[in-house]
């Protein structure tokens, strides 16, 4: 029996681990990879976390775990299929069978960039392909690069982009955005952004960094090559919700909803990180989150 589980091991459930182990919590983070740190592994290069520009993301990742290993925090590997709420007592159940038993509960298994599934987009991912125009767009300052996506967020990107890359190209595979008219307005006015309607990216291509893209014209059925050294991909978000939607209410887009103390509609339930409603998804809000979790987490077993 812990005081609290956290289910996820990347910026936000070490951030709570660390916390709550200096508020002498017993406590217990589950995983499911073998590896902790969250997406952050998979970034080449960070340049916007405060105090540490420039460091590599696995890098960070590991900083982070040695931080919380110093702390002396205790790790399961296993993949968690389901939560349940049994008033004081809150259960996680895993694929083999095992049930866990905490006084609370802190989901912070984050989220996963919805992907293109083009090829190439995994071999560059952190080489050129990125899902973050604000973390990585800076690498790219004077380049020309490739936006994909016709929603907020990939007009968003574009338009941040052209603020400091020479060219962007927005690449959808319709024939109108899905974005707010206010954004689009704003896209309008930027002048090296160029729209390429009706196209789908069927390969990244490069050698040890991404150089080009393929692009397929889906009235046409014509291929085309388009030449850049960055891709941002914006075409979704997908939270890690899945072992957790018949215990904690959701959004419509699966994100489990909470506020900025990380409580859920749930009592002694708390979500973190990219799992929970937001506006931005970055690693030091998910690491804000989980120093707010764990006090929230606190406030309940302190009035239990």
């Amino acid at each position: 029996m812990y005081d609290v589980i956290i289910i996820g091991s990347g910026p936000a459930g070490l951030s709570a681990a660390v916390y709550g182990r200096r508020a002498g919590l017993n406590l217990l983070v589950m995983e499911e990879k073998p590896m902790c740190g969250g997406q952050v592994l998979d970034t080449y290069e960070v340049d916007n976390y405060l105090g540490l520009p420039g460091i590599n993301g696995f890098d960070m990742g590991m900083k982070f775990k040695e931080h919380a290993d110093g702390m002396g925090v205790e790790y399961r590997t296993a993949s968690v299929t389901a939560v349940a709420d049994r008033g004081p007592v809150k259960s996680v159940t895993t694929a083999d069978g095992t049930n866990y038993e905490a006084g609370a509960l802190i989901l912070a298994a984050g989220a996963r960039h919805a992907q293109l599934g083009a090829e190439g987009e995994t071999q560059f991912r952190g080489r050129g392909v990125s899902y973050c125009a604000t973390c990585d767009g800076a690498f790219f300052k004077g380049r020309d690069v490739a936006v994909v996506g016709g929603g907020d967020v990939a007009v968003e990107d574009a338009i941040y982009l052209a603020r400091m890359c020479r060219q962007v190209y927005l690449i959808h595979r319709r024939d109108s955005l899905r974005a707010a008219g206010s954004l689009q307005e704003k896209l309008r006015r930027c002048d090296n952004v160029e729209v390429l309607w009706n196209r789908t990216v069927s390969a990244i291509c490069g050698s040890d960094l991404v150089e080009s893209v393929k692009l397929r014209h889906v009235n046409e059925q014509t291929e085309e090559i388009l030449t850049v050294e960055g891709v941002f991909i914006a075409v979704g978000m997908q939270p890690n919700t899945a072992p957790f939607r018949d215990c904690v209410p959701c959004d419509e887009k699966g994100y489990i909803i909470a506020g900025e103390d990380c409580v859920t509609k749930v009592p002694g339930i708390l979500a973190a990180g990219d799992i929970r409603t937001k506006q931005v998804r970055q690693i030091i809000t998910a690491v804000a989150d989980g120093a707010c979790a764990i006090a929230s987490a606190e406030r309940y077993l302190n009035a239990g």
